[in-house]
């Protein structure tokens, strides 16, 4: 078992790895860089920024301070917010992000188990044929139409919720809900399908549908104006903030490699053949 959960681990970190290198190489290969302005700063101003953040130097230079930055704990300084470095920027956020996922995952379970068990009991009746609509209409319609159409309805024109001002009471349901359909149509199709044999199986991709939530706000949260770290990576992208973008991701993809570990070690509890499978060597 522990050698099993060490493979485990050395292949979550190997991807971690990847993807660094990978985001690192992509930020500094597309054209553009982080202080181009519609007006061009004097060539001694350039200069003394680049070196402030060490942006003269090599890419194999950066790198290797990058990497020794992260075993540090030292994610950089951000490029746009200068007061913050982004370590702080990710602190602040990822509770708001976490909050978000939480209730849009517990939206999801509380539908979706009624939906899918319905679904199950009356099969091939008109309430079967409604729950798998509305499942298909949860996978398919893209999230950011979604959440356009609930502020719209809900905020707009009924204006029984607040858009767009994170904290007041009820801002987070139009975001819960918005985030939450798709793993409540996934989960409504998986009850649906496989209601008593695979119970086990639908709690494993649970388990895995809490780090998609959590990694899939970043729309969500754009369209919502929500300050967590979502936004913050998108309008990190858009300004070229090169650190900010480098830990977002870092912190998005150890959420999923730790979650899909704390899943590998559910598989023995859960079916003991296929944990003894999965330990071979």
């Amino acid at each position: 078992m522990i050698r099993f959960l060490l493979r485990r681990l050395f292949h979550g970190l190997l991807v971690l790895w990847v993807v660094v290198t990978l985001t690192f190489a992509l930020m500094r290969v597309l054209p553009g860089g982080p202080f181009d302005r519609d007006r061009r700063l004097p060539p001694e101003v350039m200069a003394n920024i680049e070196a402030k953040y060490h942006l003269d130097e090599s890419l194999l230079a950066q790198y290797a301070r990058y990497i020794a930055g992260i075993a540090q704990g030292d994610l950089g300084p951000s490029y746009k917010y200068t007061d913050r470095t982004v370590r702080d920027i990710i602190i602040d956020t990822f509770p708001t992000s976490t909050a978000l996922g939480l209730l849009a995952l517990l939206l999801a379970l509380a539908l979706s188990f009624p939906l899918g068990i319905t679904a199950a009991t009356y099969h091939d009746r008109w309430i079967d044929r409604g729950c798998v609509f509305l499942a298909t209409l949860g996978i398919s319609l893209p999230t950011f139409v979604l959440g356009a159409v609930l502020i719209w309805i809900f905020s707009l024109k009924l204006g029984w919720f607040q858009a767009a001002r994170w904290g007041a009471p009820g801002s987070a349901v139009l975001p819960a809900i918005t985030l939450g359909a798709m793993p409540c149509a996934q989960l409504t199709y998986l009850l649906r399908s496989s209601l008593l044999e695979t119970l086990g199986e639908d709690f494993i991709r649970t388990a895995r549908a809490k780090a998609i939530l959590v990694a899939g706000s970043f729309v969500v949260e754009y369209v919502f104006a929500i300050p967590g770290m979502g936004r913050f990576f998108i309008t990190a992208v858009t300004d070229r903030d090169y650190p900010l973008i480098m830990g977002v991701t870092l912190v998005y993809t150890a959420i999923l490699v730790g979650a899909n570990l704390v899943v590998d070690m559910l598989y023995p509890v859960v079916d003991p053949r296929m944990g003894t499978r999965e330990m071979m060597p």
